[in-house]
């Protein structure tokens, strides 16, 4: 039986020996273009020059990074839209930040990277904890639409939760009120080729739409660029946003409690600026009039309803920059007093594990708060393998017990809060459209604590003495699947 190894022993003629070098010459002069984590490049140049042919084929299907290729065609929709609601004078309320000086640095830094997204002041914004919250608090909003629903989801499931949504969009778009409501193919692959969408497909004024950069009649193959946001948007005055998909396991029943999680309602100017962000993305997959989608109806003039200063931090390969991970590192870094991280997806960069060891170090208290049982094993062997290294400078980690822990959230010093729909993971920071909002307010960071800490309650804490002593067979196992993390 021949192995590739015999190949280097098998006399090859000469011309053989000069195209494969030549390959090897090829893969390797593309991987340094542009620089990216050198395990990633040196195990394709490993894998071209071991498996000749093959190895080269690999590397044109798969190791190509066109990522930021098909961001930024997003990325020129995204500033033909902007330059529309510039040339309308669409006008942007903001608040010059006045308050402790923790605030005011880490807002210079957000200003010099979203200069389109300033800190906007006069917002009320309220936590709602799991769907048995959110869902009735979205759907009564539905209700009072009276001009435009507009709607985003990473998930829709076709079942009781999904089928009372959207049969509630294709009520309110019979009564006369535009509803656009648009999903990720793949995170709702069920639903979609269950045949769900096909029933909502002649209603008057509901338009639906899948979020996809993968069409391969296009010679788009993108499936890892995901629309991972939740925003619902009513009339342009209230928005929604968080983790919960539309999902029934995020609502309690039959007796089975729901997935742990954190959405928020929010009123005021900062509604204008999640409206927008649903705009730029909707623009991108319809090409509708921008003309009509910065009208009244969607972008009304708003008043101050509330105490809260916050500001929208989009990220996405259409952004250029890593918007989500560099506001977590600021944050962190900035901390005086106390960092608490909640998240069901641990696995950052390595800039976040060192600002949260470097945190710890210097004496902030530092809590990582994850769910114990992980519905994506893979996720949860991973992000395991980075304890060691927090356990050992300070950090300390609880694991929440069932059921399963979906939250995002990040709070520092009691003043300051992150929230959204974006996980501590390297797929939110560098491949899913997410949407956080960045809050600078006491009483809702300190009322967030207060929700959080329940979950601590609810949570066993890792010891260093116990997790260093854990089996070698739960080591490999966590070494593994970290070599799994996407990385480009």
């Amino acid at each position: 039986m021949f192995h590739v190894a015999d190949w280097f022993l098998w006399p090859w003629p000469l011309g053989a020996w000069g195209f494969h070098i030549l390959l090897f010459v090829l893969v390797a002069s593309h991987c340094l273009q542009r620089r990216r984590e050198a395990t990633s490049a040196l195990l394709w140049m490993v894998v071209v020059w071991s498996i000749p042919l093959i190895g080269p084929i690999l590397y044109l299907m798969f190791g190509i990074d066109r990522v930021h290729v098909k961001g930024f065609q997003k990325h020129l929709a995204d500033q033909r839209l902007l330059a529309a609601r510039r040339a309308i004078n669409q006008p942007v309320a903001h608040v010059a930040i006045s308050g402790d000086a923790f605030s005011r640095e880490l807002n210079r830094g957000m200003d010099s990277m979203m200069p389109d997204h300033p800190l906007m002041g006069g917002n009320e914004i309220l936590p709602l904890v799991t769907g048995d919250e959110a869902f009735p608090a979205m759907i009564a909003s539905i209700r009072k639409a009276e001009r435009t629903i507009n709607m985003a989801t990473f998930i829709i499931s076709d079942d009781a939760i999904g089928r009372q949504v959207l049969d509630l969009l294709a009520e309110k778009a019979r009564s006369g009120v535009k509803v656009r409501f648009m999903y990720d193919r793949f995170g709702s692959t069920y639903a979609l080729l269950g045949g769900m969408f096909r029933r909502y497909r002649s209603i008057k004024n509901l338009r639906i739409v899948g979020w996809t950069q993968a069409n391969p009649l296009k010679h788009q193959f993108q499936v890892n660029l995901r629309n991972h946001r939740k925003i619902l948007v009513v009339d342009g005055k209230q928005a929604f946003i968080g983790g919960i998909n539309i999902h029934e396991e995020h609502a309690s029943r039959g007796g089975k409690l729901a997935i742990r999680d954190y959405h928020f309602s929010v009123r005021g100017p900062i509604v204008q600026e999640l409206q927008y962000t649903f705009m730029r993305d909707w623009f991108f997959m319809t090409d509708e009039a921008p003309s009509t989608l910065l009208g009244e109806d969607n972008f009304p003039a708003l008043e101050s309803v509330g105490s809260c200063a916050a500001r929208v931090v989009n990220g996405g390969p259409a952004d250029g920059i890593e918007s989500i991970a560099d506001v977590f590192f600021m944050a962190i870094v900035s901390a005086h007093r106390q960092v608490i991280a909640v998240t069901p997806y641990f696995v950052p960069n390595h800039d976040i594990i060192q600002a949260m060891r470097s945190a710890a170090l210097r004496g902030v208290e530092v809590k990582l708060v994850v769910p114990l049982e992980n519905n994506h094993i893979s996720a949860g062997f991973a992000s395991r393998a980075l304890y060691e290294d927090l356990l050992n400078a300070g950090v300390r980690i609880f694991e929440r017990q069932p059921p399963f822990m979906h939250a995002k959230a990040l709070i520092v010093d009691d003043e300051f809060a992150y929230i959204g729909t974006s996980n501590l993971d390297i797929r939110s920071f560098r491949l899913d459209y997410e949407t956080n909002l960045a809050v600078c307010n006491t009483m809702f960071a300190e009322r967030l604590k207060r929700i959080v800490i329940d979950d601590i309650e609810q949570s066993t804490e890792v010891k260093w003495a116990a997790w260093v002593n854990r089996p070698l067979h739960q080591r490999v196992l966590e070494n593994l699947f970290s070599l799994l993390v996407p990385v480009l």
